[in-house]
């Protein structure tokens, strides 16, 4: 079963020990850092969501978000704060935060929130995907439609295309690919997403050159 992965980004490590322990037996991805500078380091489309302390040495978590923002990032971010008044959530929801939690704080509440984050963010994503006019995604019923006909894809073949298309023009390395489609199936080679998209370009027909590999780079979805 996939898992949706998530950055945590705190500069206290037994803050950042107890969300990743909890949040993973909630059974979610995680990956922590003690910094919003190491956050923008190792940050990539893997993550569906950052988990961002407010006040930390260095880059505070708002300035963070503001960054990530204004560069046209739409992760979704829930804050952490050991302060809890009006000004401070007023500015975590001015600077593009999707939720506020404060310190202390009970891990199920906060996966609660992140699920209900993801799952609103979700539809936005839907509704945001770039206009392929010969290309119609049911995420709801997880199957595509090439010229309003049908077309049968595996699951990975599905999410390789929804990847690609929703984040489009951007290039996804193999890595990337293997991390966001296969998550922890540590098995399958980069050569396994080679031979998926050369049959996910076959059932994409005449469109199937929209598919683009930047040599040296990894693949993008070129809309036209």
């Amino acid at each position: 079963m996939s898992k949706t992965k998530l950055l945590i980004v705190d500069d206290e490590a037994d803050i950042r020990e107890i969300l990743e322990f909890n949040l993973r037996n909630e059974g979610f991805e995680t990956e922590a850092v003690a910094s919003a500078e190491d956050a923008l380091e190792v940050l990539s489309p893997a993550h569906s969501l950052i988990v961002l302390d407010v006040m930390m040495g260095g880059m505070s978590g708002f300035h963070m978000a503001e960054l990530l923002r204004a560069e046209g990032n739409k992760i979704p971010i829930i804050f952490l704060t050991a302060r809890d008044t009006e000004n401070d959530m007023l500015t975590g929801f001015s600077t593009g935060g999707d939720d506020y939690v404060s310190k202390p704080f009970s891990v199920k509440e906060l996966s609660a929130r992140i699920k209900a984050v993801l799952k609103r963010t979700e539809k936005e994503i839907v509704a945001d995907m770039p206009l392929v006019k010969w290309l119609r995604i049911d995420e709801e019923g997880k199957q595509i439609f090439v010229d309003d006909k049908s077309v049968k894809l595996t699951k990975k073949e599905y999410e390789i295309l929804c990847l690609l298309v929703k984040k489009s023009p951007n290039v996804f390395p193999r890595e990337e690919i293997l991390s966001r489609v296969w998550h922890e199936e540590s098995h399958v080679l980069e050569r396994t997403v080679d031979v998926h998209v050369n049959r996910l370009r076959k059932k994409l027909g005449e469109y199937g050159n929209c598919i683009i590999n930047r040599s040296g780079y990894g693949y993008c979805f070129i809309i036209n």
